[in-house]
């Protein structure tokens, strides 16, 4: 079953142009390193320097484990530590964890 994790936060507007640089070479990181895709989701509609980001893992048990890699790997602490410590307003990060549905309770759903 496929796990999103989608976090979002407020970018500071004088460190804007450092703040998508540093984002970018995360997702970049962590796409080349690690088994997840990670996506960069920018506002089109809503509050203009609230950014997210959209990690795609096989399952619950998947996500442990790549966060465990990343937790361990001291380039990647590095990476995140510079983006969060100077780039986005303290207190604006929100992490929501969703699941795909069930296929089986889907169709249940649909012939029900």
């Amino acid at each position: 079953m496929t796990v999103y994790v989608y976090q979002t936060f407020e970018m500071k507007q004088d460190k804007f142009k450092e703040g998508i640089g540093n984002l970018s070479e995360i997702k970049k990181y962590r796409n080349e390193n690690y088994d997840h895709k990670v996506e960069i989701l920018t506002p089109a509609t809503g509050r203009d320097f609230t950014y997210a980001l959209l990690a795609t893992y096989d399952g619950l048990a998947e996500m442990e484990l790549q966060n465990k890699k990343m937790f361990d790997d001291e380039e990647y602490l590095k990476l995140i530590e510079d983006f969060f410590l100077e780039n986005i307003i303290q207190g604006s990060m929100n992490t929501q964890i969703y699941r795909s549905m069930n296929e089986k309770v889907q169709n249940k759903e649909k012939n029900g």
